[in-house]
């Protein structure tokens, strides 16, 4: 196993930055980037930092999931965050209590838009791209998107990218309200540094009450209790199997409803 770590972090003042790092990959995560970003999500929790800041490294955010490699083992029932561990998708487990700022460049598939569905702010550069492409596979988004995106951006507005896959750019995400903020291209980090930094000036506790009490206003658990209950019904179907195909074969899919 190369040493080379799959997220990086940095103590910067008050900041945490929390670094996406398979460039080579497009960013895709595997289980063990899974691992690593869990883990650096609890040292910001447990740590002194008083704001996250979540970027990547290379030319994008990241492609989605690893499926060649993350499928088999959802199949198989297996964990994907650490018992324990803080969950960067607030879905699953020990939750987050201290604010994250997400920058974005390049595309974002996938888990990346449910990734910035749980944080707290969000900045991409104008050249972002993204696109919530599960339904293309054969499964559904399971790291929150499903009531996250209506919530956030309305039903038909999370309905018309959940639906179909499609690609959408920087300026429809910030047009629903998934990312708060856009910059030229190179900028976005900078600009969640400094919002992060704004963030990280304020009262701690303040900081921390506020996203509590705007979480106690969202009705998520029943929701997140039903996902890999679903998921799981799901990957032992033929169209799971023909989508993860598709996927390793670079082919268009052809679903049966079976």
């Amino acid at each position: 196993m190369t040493d080379t770590p799959r997220i990086t972090t940095e103590a910067r003042g008050p900041l945490w930055l929390m670094g996406l790092n398979r460039p080579d990959k497009r960013n895709a995560f595997d289980t063990r980037m899974l691992r690593e970003l869990a883990e650096a999500y609890t040292a910001l929790e447990e740590g002194d930092a008083r704001c996250g800041v979540l970027f990547a490294h290379g030319e994008h955010f990241t492609g989605g999931l690893d499926l060649a490699e993350v499928a088999p083992q959802i199949a198989g029932g297996k964990g994907l965050i650490l018992e324990g561990k803080v969950d960067p998708w607030g879905v699953h487990g020990r939750q987050r209590e201290k604010p994250v700022v997400m920058a974005i460049r390049g595309r974002c598939l996938t888990l990346g838009i449910e990734l910035a569905l749980a944080q707290d702010v969000v900045v991409a550069a104008d050249d972002a791209r993204f696109a919530q492409i599960e339904i293309k596979r054969g499964i559904f988004p399971f790291g929150g998107a499903t009531w996250r995106l209506p919530a956030t951006a309305g039903w038909g507005n999370a309905m018309r990218w959940l639906l179909t896959g499609d690609e959408f750019d920087a300026r429809e995400a910030h047009r629903i309200g998934l990312v708060q903020e856009v910059t030229a291209p190179g900028q976005e980090l900078a600009r969640a540094i400094r919002i992060a930094e704004t963030i990280a000036a304020q009262a701690p506790l303040g900081v921390k009450e506020t996203i509590r009490s705007a979480r106690r206003a969202l009705v998520e658990d029943a929701a997140a209790r039903a996902l890999i209950p679903a998921l799981l019904g799901m990957m032992g179907s033929e169209d799971a199997r023909e989508g993860l195909m598709s996927f390793l074969e670079r082919r268009a899919a052809v679903f049966k409803g079976k």
